[in-house]
């Protein structure tokens, strides 16, 4: 056994390790106190199957080191992922070392505890979802129950090598008065099965098979005990992670099987809004069911052009209406009008117009009151509303530096006096993440969100031909008519220019085409 560090060899400064349980893939799961360590750890190290969308909590600054897959690249040895942390934390930093499901249950947690303690190393553990709770619970299964399941064991289908008196022999598994449930038993089916039976237990116990629990792609299919071993060894067989539940409670996920009725529930969805625009989309999306990859098309860069900017807040408003056309155009202007030394005071002479609830719900969180709101929520639909009462009225149009011009040329025609401030532009990416893009090619990627034309234009320019194998969601006729000149079709179309109305639209088109599989003698759900 190593020996343990001396204390007078301990540097002045020393960090921490916490043990981070990140629970078992759907990254909501994640606890509050999990949350807080990622927000503010100098160093995470995180298990492959710890959804990598939990990075998004992590500080830019934080270095996050992904210890390896099966499916690509080496995985690190426990070893070398033990003396990461050490060494990591005597260079004073915080670390998360961040698990799948629960930090001690089935995952070498004790391995980790026990040379950070040699090493006299300060850590904390953070308990989390263990995949086992999870596939339970996502597939509607109480493995509790008053008359047949008062008791519930966890078990490893995968036991370190040369172990004596393995659990595979299975006899007291076999009399156990509650449910069981099975983490990584598909390479060792038939052992645990064949034991199981074998020592007395039922060949029709049920068995509830829970493929990628909480993830969009969840699947679970019921069988008995004496048949799971065949279902498990399919051509080609099932892959990992499979968690097995064993008892009779498992027959109730044919009645409780909340997740699998969801709306969205299988699809796989790119948002690809500007980053920190997302949420307002992700988040109604996930609730119906479906797994969001976030990746932003476009950049918002802030604008500082001369002194048009400061020529314009630098004194009280003389505007008759303040039109603002973005929820970013409202941010940057907010912003400007704070370094000028400005408030809401400065509003004061000026009635406000937004293009649509999202914009006026930004200015609301300003405590500014929209006083116009077109029943389109678009240029146009702005143009019309003031039809009757532009003539002689002053108008400061709040913008991006590029878009169209069809609302100012408008209200000029119409006897208005019309101003132009650029705040913002909504610059391309060159080319979405590697990980988005092979998910495109391989085909894994359902729907991809389009929410103006400038995220229309860049998706054009970076993936090409590729944006045809997947279906296209438009916010709006305007971004719809920019796709179908670039040549591609729109699948799904808002029928208002809101995050709501578009998951609407998604929503729709799978119902109707869930619907038609069910009626279509010939489709492989019959």
């Amino acid at each position: 056994m190593p020996e343990r560090t001396k204390k007078s060899e301990k540097p002045l400064k020393l960090g921490k390790v916490h043990l981070v349980g990140a629970g078992p893939g759907e990254p909501d799961l994640l606890t509050l106190r999990g949350q807080k360590l990622l927000e503010t750890a100098d160093v995470v190290l995180y298990d492959y199957l710890a959804n990598a969308q939990l990075m998004q909590h992590c500080s830019p600054l934080a270095e996050k080191i992904c210890l390896g897959s099966h499916a690509a690249g080496r995985v690190w040895s426990q070893q070398e992922i033990n003396s990461a942390m050490i060494e990591k934390a005597r260079a004073g930093k915080k670390v998360v070392r961040l698990k799948g499901g629960d930090p001690l249950i089935f995952g070498c947690g004790f391995q980790e505890l026990e040379a950070l303690e040699l090493a006299n190393i300060p850590f904390e553990v953070v308990p989390g979802i263990s995949a086992g709770i999870a596939a339970a619970a996502y597939a509607g299964i109480p493995i509790t129950h008053r008359d047949s399941a008062s008791a519930v064991a966890f078990v490893t289908g995968q036991e370190r090598l040369g172990k004596q008196n393995s659990i595979h022999e299975l006899p007291a598994l076999a009399k156990f008065p509650g449910t069981l449930i099975i983490y990584m038993g598909t390479t060792t089916v038939e052992l645990w099965s064949g034991g199981l039976i074998q020592y007395g237990k039922s060949s029709d116990t049920p068995v509830a098979v829970v493929r990628r629990c909480t993830h969009a792609n969840q699947s679970i299919t019921l069988t008995t005990l004496g048949q799971v071993a065949n279902l498990v060894r399919t051509d080609p067989p099932m892959r990992p992670p499979v968690v097995f539940i064993v008892g009779e409670v498992a027959s109730f996920s044919s009645r409780f099987d909340w997740f699998s009725r969801q709306q969205l529930t299988g699809k796989t969805i790119l948002v690809t809004r500007s980053e920190g625009q997302s949420e307002t989309l992700t988040s109604p999306l996930r609730e119906l069911g479906a797994e969001v990859v976030c990746d932003p098309a476009i950049e918002i860069v802030p604008l500082n052009e001369g002194d048009s900017i400061k020529n314009t807040i630098g004194h009280e408003s003389s505007f008759d209406w303040l039109i603002f056309l973005s929820t970013n155009g409202v941010r940057e202007f907010m912003r400007h009008l704070g370094q000028e030394g400005q408030d809401v005071r400065w509003f004061a002479q000026s009635r406000l117009a937004a293009i649509g609830p999202g914009t006026a719900a930004e200015l609301q969180r300003y405590h500014l009151t929209t006083d116009l709101q077109p029943n389109d929520y678009n240029s146009e639909g702005l143009l019309k509303a003031f039809e009757d009462e532009a003539s002689a009225q002053s108008f400061l149009i709040v913008r991006a530096k590029q878009g169209r011009e069809i609302l100012s040329e408008g209200l000029s025609r119409a006897g208005g006096n019309v101003t132009e401030l650029a705040v913002y532009e909504s610059v391309p990416r060159k080319q979405l993440s590697e990980s988005t893009m092979e998910r495109i090619r391989c085909g894994s990627i359902d729907w991809v969100t389009i929410t103006s034309s400038a995220i229309a234009r860049s998706l054009h320019n970076s993936l090409g031909e590729a944006l045809r194998d997947v279906k296209l969601a438009s916010i709006s006729p305007v971004t719809s008519n920019t796709l179908r000149a670039l040549g591609y079709s729109v699948a799904a179309e808002a029928n208002e220019a809101t995050m709501p109305a578009l998951v609407e639209a998604m929503t729709q088109v799978e119902t109707t085409s869930d619907d038609a599989s069910l009626n279509d003698p010939e489709s492989p759900n019959c």
